[in-house]
């Protein structure tokens, strides 16, 4: 795989840096995600190809066994955070939280991902690394670049759900299809447009179900596709026909690592999450720590790790 020999260091958090390293996982990297001691379950979601090391890092010799291991990886993740909704939502209403996608996982995670890669490639012709700096809030006006310089050709120049792609055209919309098909998770009526020609593409769209408006559309050069639900998404035949979501052993389904390299793709493991503290005493063994080094550790609560739930 593309990443493959990288070793990674992620201190666990939330959100943005898991999903980095997942991204290097999948690519071949060998994430380590450095746990807190005393922890039940990790919250961490996205763990798939990671292995934990549980240490106590309020002790002196848990930051010392901290650094060593910093110093014999290629990369660390550190996510804690130091202390543009404007643009998202319909017109006359609050702007609205499109998830936590654009500033987690878009402006986070992924441009944090990107940014090792480039640093790590920077590294084969200079030898020397350097300190990635990713900001969500940077990250994510960076990632909107589109809409930033679109206002000078009048996409993104009116106020907020008055513009082009942000519901103000008609003909860039959601909506309801006729009652037998609901919008996923809640029912809702249709939102009814100020305009004559958005009063039509609402009393028309309700005439018939999804199903047949995606019959018809089916092959046509339009921008018409169905808004499908978690449970829906896989089984579309789009994403059947490239095998775009995967199921883990647990049978829990996820969307496959992009994008597809032709040489080199990603080869995302399938198997459970670890638990906190799961590889502790085998990674310590790869990077050079004595058994009995390791043991001593776990008496003094420096680390924790438990071979007897590896086996469960």
């Amino acid at each position: 795989m593309a990443l493959a020999g990288v070793r990674v260091i992620e201190l666990a958090g939330l959100a943005p840096a898991p999903f980095c390293g997942m991204i290097l996982a999948d690519f071949g990297a060998k994430v380590i995600r450095v746990d807190r001691t005393k922890t039940g379950m990790s919250l961490d979601t996205q763990a798939r190809g990671k292995r934990s090391v549980a240490i106590n890092l309020k002790t002196s010799e848990g930051v010392s066994l901290l650094k060593k291991l910093c110093l014999q990886s290629d990369v660390v993740l550190e996510p804690y955070r130091k202390g543009l909704l404007s643009r998202l939502g319909r017109s006359g209403e609050k702007p609205y939280a499109p998830l936590n996608l654009i500033a987690d996982f878009a402006g986070g995670g992924l441009s944090c991902a990107l940014g090792i890669v480039l640093a790590l490639l920077e590294r084969e012709r200079s030898g020397r690394g350097q300190i990635i700096d990713a900001s969500m809030v940077e990250g994510a006006a960076y990632v909107g670049s589109f809409a930033w310089k679109s206002q000078s050709i009048g996409m993104w120049d009116r106020p907020r759900g008055e513009n082009m792609l942000d519901s103000g055209a008609p003909f860039y919309d959601t909506y309801q299809t006729s009652m037998e098909n609901t919008w996923p998770g809640r029912h809702r009526t249709a939102v009814l447009h100020s305009t004559a020609e958005g009063r039509i593409f609402t009393e028309r769209f309700a005439s018939k179900s999804q199903e047949d408006w995606s019959q018809v559309f089916d092959g046509t050069d339009a921008c018409v596709t169905p808004v499908l639900s978690f449970g829906q998404v896989s089984s579309h035949p789009h994403n059947q026909e490239r095998n775009s979501f995967l199921t883990d052993s647990n049978g829990e389904e996820s969307p496959r690592p992009a994008p597809v390299l032709s040489r080199t793709p990603a080869e995302p493991s399938l198997s459970s999450d670890p638990f906190i503290g799961e590889h502790t005493v085998e990674v310590l063994n790869e990077y050079g720590f004595k058994s009995e080094d390791i043991e001593q550790m776990m008496t003094h609560g420096v680390v924790e790790g438990d071979a007897i739930k590896a086996k469960l």
